[in-house]
């Protein structure tokens, strides 16, 4: 992948602008399409960070869209098929979402993150240590930090408005926020999706620590699979040739930078502190690599 400026904010002109979230753009395609931008935009503990990562959006664009593919027997997913630089106007533009963009299939959002953990680690971890538990799932003593569990569990988060952070959630919330029928759904297709990702992640060498999907339905109450799949920064990956439990394992997705911002003396309120060169680099190549090992032959 050739890296080219970092694109902090799209301004396309040619298509009404919607909104922009932490990382990605929203312009509308249509009344019944968008066209999703990746900006290379990161945002770590529900901040925005001032300083984009090179390359990160055409990353996340290209991961999403192989497991889109990869995934798509076990359930629909938002993508039209068709391509972004048909839709806007003129070469800045078409450079703007150049590897960088999806038109997708307007749905409705189901208001949850839909969480499958593998293994204990994050604030999955913070909340075994305190209660034994992940989301009200009991799990058994004694497990370590980074431990894989017996198989994967289903937990949700809440969706947070910008700024503010998304709360773990437990399952009868889950079904008070979106109802029975879609908590069950999204609790099947999610394990699904996960455990055979998680598959055939491991025989490149990547272990998919969790994941979060989000889903939306169409005017008909059916399902799909939205937003982005199995990035790194809806996942949280470790290099398998380094992972032992008992630590948080070094990572290709940006725990790097959380790492980093845990050692700053920040309130992990905006504005937070820029990144300096050598983290940013590093944090480049971690994405970078992420997309080599599991895509490329």
């Amino acid at each position: 992948m050739t890296t080219t400026a970092p694109l902090f904010e799209s301004s396309l002109k040619s298509l009404p602008f919607l909104h922009r979230g932490k990382v990605r753009d929203l312009y509308a395609v249509g009344d019944d399409k968008l066209l999703v931008v990746q900006t290379d935009r990161l945002s770590a503990f529900d901040v925005i960070l001032p300083t984009p990562i090179p390359d990160k959006g055409r990353v996340l664009t290209a991961l999403s869209n192989f497991w889109f593919e990869k995934l798509k027997h076990l359930g629909p997913n938002h993508l039209t098929g068709i391509a972004p630089e048909s839709v806007v106007s003129g070469a800045a533009e078409r450079e703007q979402v150049d590897g960088r963009a999806m038109v997708v299939h307007k749905f409705k959002p189901l208001l949850v993150e839909a969480v499958v953990r593998g293994y204990v680690a994050g604030s999955g971890w913070k909340d075994y240590q305190q209660t034994g538990e992940i989301c009200g799932i009991s799990l058994p003593p004694g497990l370590e930090q980074a431990q894989k569990l017996a198989k994967p569990i289903f937990t949700a988060a809440s969706k947070a408005p910008a700024g503010e952070h998304d709360e773990n959630i437990s399952y009868p919330v889950v079904e008070e926020t979106i109802g029975p029928a879609y908590a069950a759904q999204v609790r099947d297709i999610a394990l699904k999706l996960y455990t055979e990702a998680a598959a055939y992640a491991e025989t490149r060498g990547v272990i998919i620590a969790d994941t979060k999907f989000e889903f939306g339905v169409d005017a008909a109450g059916k399902l799909y699979l939205i937003d982005e799949a199995l990035t790194p920064d809806s996942s949280r990956f470790w290099p398998a040739d380094q992972y032992r439990t008992g630590i948080s394992p070094p990572s290709f997705d940006k725990q790097f930078v959380r790492d980093w911002l845990e050692t700053q003396p920040w309130n992990k309120k905006h504005p937070a502190p820029a990144l300096p060169p050598d983290i940013l680099a590093k944090t480049s190549e971690k994405y970078q690599e992420a997309l080599r090992m599991l895509t490329v032959s």
